[in-house]
């Protein structure tokens, strides 16, 4: 997005954060670029099972070398952007999308923690009777 200074791109992609969530973060921002309906659409794009990509949407895996492979090949998105962030080597109109997708991705990770942070705050408390 033009209208982002380098200090805010580098903050939504997380650039130098090779860490799980960051990692997942860019990877549904990758996937929301790619323009597929279902995450099921990109891993059978990609050749791996469902688990293998839900498992690394979520955060518990880094993204399988096939998911990587074919959003370098079909999307110009690649290992460097995936893995730490580094997003000025990417093409200007990849960028302009992805910064959009990422504000999204962002967004829709804090939803998910800070609900994820409730439950275990309700599963903490005392129950009254």
């Amino acid at each position: 997005m033009r209208g982002m200074n380098l200090e805010q791109k580098t903050a939504l992609a997380h650039v130098n954060d090779m860490g799980l969530a960051a990692t997942a973060i860019r990877l549904r921002a990758a996937f929301l670029l790619t323009g597929l309906k279902r995450h099921q659409d990109l891993a059978e794009a990609a050749g791996v099972s469902k688990t293998v990509l839900s498992n690394a949407m979520a955060g518990s895996t880094y993204p399988n070398r096939d998911v990587l492979k074919y959003l370098h090949r079909a999307h110009r998105i690649d290992f460097n952007f995936m893995m730490n962030g580094d997003f000025a080597q990417l093409p200007g109109d990849v960028q302009d999308r992805l910064f959009q997708a990422l504000e999204a991705a962002n967004s829709e990770w804090d939803q998910k923690e800070d609900s994820g942070r409730s439950q275990v705050a309700r599963r903490a408390s005392p129950q009254r009777t």
